[in-house]
């Protein structure tokens, strides 16, 4: 992965805020607008095999025994539900599905396959 990538908060920080959600407690926010298919930010932190509050999984293929789980440190573990998304990873790149506006919550829909 190359470094310049957002993976760290204070790369994040300067295109995304935490804030108070109305989906569900804590969620991301964007500081400024973003782009359709603009790149968000990557789900960093260590790889697990266990799941939990904050683990990404991505499937090489449709057999859950090859996933790879990371467990998110960074602002992207913030990231709330909703259906119809207006983000998605490609891997554990995040990328704006839409037009994002200021102040807006990021969302993704947890269900399986995305």
């Amino acid at each position: 992965m190359s470094d310049d990538r957002r993976k760290h908060d204070k790369q994040l920080q300067k295109i995304l805020y935490v804030g108070d959600s109305g989906i569900h407690g804590r969620g991301l926010f964007a500081r400024c607008k973003i782009a359709r298919n603009e790149y968000i930010g990557t789900f960093h932190g260590p790889k697990t095999r266990a799941d939990g509050m904050h683990v990404l999984w991505v499937y090489e293929s449709h057999d859950s025994d090859k996933a790879v789980g990371r467990e998110g440190r960074n602002l992207l573990r913030y990231l709330n539900h909703a259906d119809p998304c207006n983000a998605e990873f490609d891997g554990f790149d995040l990328y704006a599905r839409r037009k994002i506006a200021k102040d807006e919550e990021i969302t993704i829909d947890y269900g399986p396959g995305q």
